[in-house]
C-alpha cells in the first residue's frame, strides 16, 4: 500500500474533524513545528505567518491550504518561489458569514445592546424609538463577492434597496443591485457593510474622510477584515453621533485588548471573528481545506490562489 500524504496543521487540530482525514492522509504535526520537515501539505489557520523562512523549514512541501477565504498570513510570492501552491476555501464560510452579517445588521440597527441594558436595569419601553426599520432603507455593500451577494439577497427580501461598489466586477452578480462608486455608496447608504479583502488599496479605506461621507445616523458593519477600518476615526464618528452604531466581527488588532474603547459600548457590537464558526460552517472550512490540499497532491483541480502579478 502506498504511503499516505503527510499533512501538517499549523494550529491544534480539533479532534472533531479527524474523520475528515481518516485513511486519506497522515497528520504528521499539529500546533508545533514537529513534523513540518516531513509535510507534503500544510493546513493553515489565520495566525501563523508563512513566508520564505517558514517554507525553508518544509523542504517537501507542495501545497499550503488555508482554512478560510483570506490568505493575508501567506506570502504568495514567497510560496511561488519555494514551489508551493497556495489554496483557500472561498465557498466554505459563505453561508455562515452572510448570516452573521445580517445578525450584526439587525443587532445594531435595532439597538439590541442598548435595549438589553435597559432590560437589565428593570426599565420598560422607551418614549422615543431608536430602532431603524430596514424596509425601504439602503444597504451599501463594499465588495460584491460570494458572501456579499448572499447578504444582498437576504436584504432585498427585507425590502431594502441594495447598492454595491467593487472594482473587480463590471456588472452586479445579483439582480436589482446597482453598482456605484465608493463615495456615492457611502453618501446613499443607511447601512454600509464591508466585504473587501485586506489589500494595500483597501487597508484604512474607512477613515475619517470616508466616515464623514456616510449619512448622519447611519450604521457600519464589518465582517471582512479589521484593518479596513480606522478604529480611532470610527470612535470619533460614534462619539459625535454621526454614526448611530457599528457591528464588528473583525478588528485591528484582533482581539481587541481588554478595556478598548470599542468594547462595552451600547452602540457597538463586537464579536471575536466568529462569523463562519457555526457547526456546519467550521466543519466545511476544514473539509474544503483538506480536500484542496489532497487534490493538489493528487493532481486534481483545487481552489488555487493566483500569485501576484
Amino acid at each position: 500500500m502506498p504511503d499516505l500524504p503527510s499533512l501538517f496543521v499549523d494550529h491544534p487540530f480539533p479532534d472533531l474533524y479527524r474523520d475528515l482525514v481518516d485513511d486519506r492522509a497522515d497528520i504528521v504535526g499539529s500546533g508545533t513545528d514537529d513534523g513540518l520537515d516531513r509535510a507534503d501539505a500544510v493546513i493553515a489557520g489565520a495566525v501563523r505567518q508563512w513566508n520564505a523562512a517558514e517554507f525553508a523549514l518544509a523542504p517537501n512541501l507542495t501545497v499550503i491550504s488555508r482554512v478560510g477565504v483570506g490568505y493575508d498570513n501567506v506570502n504568495v510570492a514567497d510560496a511561488q518561489a519555494a514551489g508551493v501552491i497556495v489554496c483557500n476555501a472561498p465557498l466554505a464560510p459563505m453561508v455562515s458569514t452572510a448570516e452573521h452579517t445580517m445578525a450584526l445588521i439587525f443587532a445594531v440597527t435595532k439597538h439590541l445592546p442598548h435595549q438589553m441594558a435597559r432590560s437589565g436595569a428593570g426599565l420598560k419601553g422607551e418614549p422615543v424609538g431608536r430602532a431603524l426599520e430596514l424596509d425601504g432603507r439602503v444597504l451599501g455593500l463594499v465588495g460584491i463577492g460570494r458572501i456579499a451577494s448572499r447578504v444582498a439577497v437576504a436584504a432585498q427580501a427585507l425590502g431594502m434597496r441594495v447598492i454595491a461598489t467593487d472594482p473587480a466586477v463590471d456588472e452586479s452578480p445579483v439582480d436589482g443591485v446597482d453598482l456605484v462608486g465608493l463615495n456615492e455608496l457611502l453618501a446613499m447608504s443607511d447601512v454600509v457593510s464591508l466585504h473587501a479583502p485586506a489589500l494595500p488599496s483597501t487597508i484604512g479605506m474607512i477613515d475619517a474622510e470616508a466616515l464623514d461621507r456616510m449619512q448622519p445616523g447611519s450604521y457600519l458593519v464589518n465582517c471582512a477584515r479589521g484593518p479596513l477600518v480606522d478604529h480611532g476615526a470610527l470612535l470619533a464618528a460614534l462619539d459625535a453621533g454621526h454614526l448611530q452604531g457599528a457591528g464588528l466581527d473583525v478588528t485591528d488588532p484582533e482581539p481587541l485588548p481588554a478595556g478598548h474603547a470599542l468594547l462595552d459600548r451600547h452602540d457597538v457590537v463586537v464579536t471575536p471573528h466568529i462569523a463562519s464558526a457555526t457547526v456546519a460552517g467550521r466543519r466545511r472550512l476544514y473539509e474544503h481545506a483538506i480536500d484542496n490540499a489532497l487534490a493538489v497532491l493528487d493532481g486534481r483541480p483545487a481552489s488555487v490562489v493566483e500569485p501576484p502579478t
